[in-house]
């Protein structure tokens, strides 16, 4: 059997009892996975490249305290080629070069309080320059990350038991 991105994150192997117990839905799998791709490697970027994504993954999985998605994040930013803005990014800085900091602002917002969102936080995304593709791709990848973070984490807690 295969070992995807969340059984890495979760420390899963084939021989763990949870890692079969996650094939009695390969659906959800599959499904999980396919998405992390299509976040963070999609077809068309909508001009929010790979490393500008993987960077924004990198600082979602560090608000979340997850070292293990981070540790992850830094190992795949590095292939990345990224700038010294994305890695500024990446580690949670907050004075940045526009769009990134509104980017910034809006990941760190939606990670740690989503019940502050409103719809004004997505004008200012369009302020600073994003277009709906690229905020809606912005809004995926935001969605998936914390979700991987939240299953890795529940994972993690289920194997300890």
């Amino acid at each position: 059997m295969v070992i995807d991105a969340m059984d890495k994150a979760a420390g899963l192997s084939p021989d763990d009892t949870l890692f079969a117990t996650r094939r009695f839905r390969p659906e959800f799998v599959r499904g999980a996975e396919e998405c992390r791709l299509s976040v963070l490697h999609p077809a068309t970027d909508q001009g929010l490249a790979p490393n500008l994504r993987v960077a924004l993954a990198r600082r979602m999985a560090a608000l979340n305290a997850d070292p293990v998605l981070v540790a992850e994040y830094d190992v795949q930013l590095a292939q990345l080629g990224p700038t010294e803005q994305l890695l500024a990014l990446a580690r949670g800085e907050t004075d940045l070069n526009e769009p990134l900091a509104t980017i910034a602002r809006h990941v760190d917002l939606i990670t740690l309080t989503p019940k502050k969102a409103e719809a004004s936080h997505i004008a200012l995304l369009a302020q600073a320059g994003l277009n709906n593709p690229q905020i809606v791709a912005l809004s995926e990848l935001i969605a998936f990350v914390n979700f991987q973070t939240r299953v890795a984490t529940g994972l993690r807690l289920m194997r300890s038991a």
